[in-house]
């Protein structure tokens, strides 16, 4: 497991808008080395994950970024019971699954 405070920010476009937290490449290390012996990676190096904010789980997939981090989708039902908003600063947990 790992564990990343960072914040939680907003990406929009047309198509609609999605809220995000980076996974930085120092803190994403573990990921990327325990999925690639696992094979757990997915289309477009996806890798599924629990996720943790505020008490709030959830699964989802987290995708790689050319930086070497990965992005995890934050869904509004988490923001919502989670008690988070765009630029708050929050702590995540995230683990393989």
């Amino acid at each position: 497991m790992i564990v990343v405070e960072a914040p939680l920010w907003l990406w929009s476009s047309e198509g609609g808008s999605w809220h995000f937290i980076t996974i930085p490449a120092e803190e994403a290390l573990e990921i990327r080395l325990e999925s690639a012996a696992s094979g757990l990676r997915r289309g477009f190096g996806s890798v599924r994950v629990q996720a943790s904010i505020n008490g709030v789980d959830w699964k989802t997939s987290i995708f790689p970024q050319k930086s070497g981090g990965y992005l995890l989708p934050v869904k509004a039902s988490v923001r919502r019971d989670a008690g988070i908003a765009a630029d708050d600063i929050v702590t995540v947990k995230v683990e393989l699954v």
